[in-house]
């Protein structure tokens, strides 16, 4: 099955890592900027989540809500995270709390996840990728789960991982 994107899709990144310009921040950037490529969309921007850590637990506030309008108006999110405890990081959590049930409904979300071992790689499937859903989105499948080792290559990483994508 093929996704069934727009001519153009608007890309939107969003990291929950809580240090700022983080590596899950550059493995974001990569795979958005890789999704652009190949299917000649823009990458509207990448939102590093902990510029708003004084909001994200304002349910409702006016700050989240101008970022959770801008993620709307994208057709294709990149949403990525550190692995912590072997989930997704709270300022993650924290930002899709203000999200609805359904509300990405129609939206493409590549879920990404960046840990340290091998052993956490299912986190991106077990934890990332259900609250995704939960949301509405549609999710590649099988998500991309990165080795901080190997953050020197995410650009050819991310390359590669689009390139298997049905676009």
């Amino acid at each position: 099955m093929r996704f069934a994107l727009s001519d153009r899709p608007r890309i939107v990144g969003i990291v929950g890592n809580p240090r700022p310009n983080s590596r899950t921040l550059h493995a974001a950037r990569a795979i958005a900027e890789a999704m652009a490529r190949a299917t000649r969309g823009e990458v509207a921007e990448v939102i590093d989540l902990i510029a708003y850590r004084e909001h994200l637990f304002d349910i409702g506030g006016p700050d989240i809500k101008a970022v959770l309008e801008r993620v709307l108006a994208a057709e294709v999110l990149v949403v990525a995270s550190p692995v912590y405890k072997a989930t997704i990081s709270s300022v993650l959590k924290a930002f899709f709390d203000h999200v609805g049930a359904g509300e990405l409904a129609g939206r493409l979300a590549i879920p990404v996840m960046v840990g340290g071992a091998p052993g956490h790689m299912l986190a991106v499937e077990d934890h990332l990728r259900p609250m995704l859903v939960e949301v509405g989105a549609t999710c590649a499948t099988p998500g991309l789960y990165i080795l901080e080792s190997s953050i020197d290559t995410v650009d050819a990483i991310a390359s590669e991982y689009v390139g298997r994508l049905p676009l």
